[in-house]
């Protein structure tokens, strides 16, 4: 038995053409209501961070999460934080200020580096 949709197109054809529409819209992008507090999250797993470049808005808070077997920190190469050291599934968080780009690295692993870009 074959099923028909939308103007008799089966089953595939319809879910074919529904992709194509959504790929030609391009990215979608969700959002909470305008002034809403933001989260990131940047997890640490096999000696590297993810992403390894991070932009966000003011306000935003980002946390470090270490997924490794080892512990690590994030140290912000302008020295504004520093985290204490991080055993497994530990977090370590902080508010993202004025616009600019923050430079941090592992205090431990200093070959680790990221960054975090904060723009309106």
């Amino acid at each position: 038995m074959t099923m028909h949709l939308c103007g008799g197109l089966r089953r595939r054809e319809f879910l074919r053409v529904v992709v194509i529409v959504i790929g030609a819209m391009g990215p979608l992008v969700l959002s909470g209501p305008s002034g809403a507090a933001e989260d990131a999250t940047i997890t640490i797993d096999n000696f590297s961070f993810n992403p390894a470049v991070l932009t966000v808005k003011p306000g935003t808070t980002v946390t470090f999460e270490n997924r490794d077997d080892i512990p690590h920190t994030v140290v912000d190469g302008a020295g504004h934080f520093r985290s204490k050291a991080l055993d497994t599934n530990d977090r370590f968080s902080f508010t993202a200020g004025t616009a600019g780009t923050i430079d941090y690295f592992c205090g431990l692993h200093p070959h680790m580096k990221g960054r975090i870009v904060v723009a309106p």
